[in-house]
């Protein structure tokens, strides 16, 4: 259904489109990224830190492309310390609603013990974004407490690794 790949430079002209032509969907549930992000530039400067990120094994961002190929969303890891890391993700808005985010956070679990060694993962979203608490329920995360999301009322949540198998997401 969906493939998830590492975050590279060649992903750029794309990644910029994806962005671009989703920036007002994802707007209504995330803080926008401003107005200099979606300029070749500025998306250019952002690319380079994220993959220097990367590089260093901070972070790991993938890109998510439908059975074409084309790209239809990103999950990431960040911030990763003491095996554990944050999970985020953007599916866009074609690709929404059909399983597309629950697909990709469960390839990204297994990534997270095979490839990263992580043992858990958090994630937080705000509360008017009842999808993605729906995908985050359906892929083993557990509700853990209220918090605030860019100044809106949100919610966190954890899942544990450790149980992660290939046919569990």
């Amino acid at each position: 259904m969906v493939t998830l790949e590492p975050l590279r430079a060649d992903h750029a002209d794309a990644l910029l489109a994806f962005e671009r032509e989703n920036r007002a969907y994802f707007a209504r549930t995330v803080p926008d990224r401003g107005d200099a992000f979606f300029t070749a530039e500025g998306f250019a400067a952002r690319l380079r830190a994220l993959l220097d990120e990367q590089h260093a094994r901070v972070c790991r961002f993938h890109v998510v492309l439908g059975e074409d190929g084309e790209l239809i969303g990103r999950v990431n890891l960040m911030d990763l310390v003491d095996g554990s890391a944050e999970l985020g993700y953007r599916i866009g808005e074609q690709a929404a609603g059909r399983g597309v985010a629950t697909a990709a956070v469960a390839q990204v679990c297994r990534l997270a013990v095979t490839d990263y060694g992580l043992t858990s993962l958090t994630a937080e979203t705000t509360l008017d974004n009842p999808a993605s608490m729906r995908v985050l329920a359906r892929s083993g995360f557990t509700r853990v407490e209220n918090t605030t999301v860019s100044g809106r009322p949100g919610v966190r949540f954890e899942r544990r690794l450790l149980d992660a198998t290939p046919d569990r997401p």
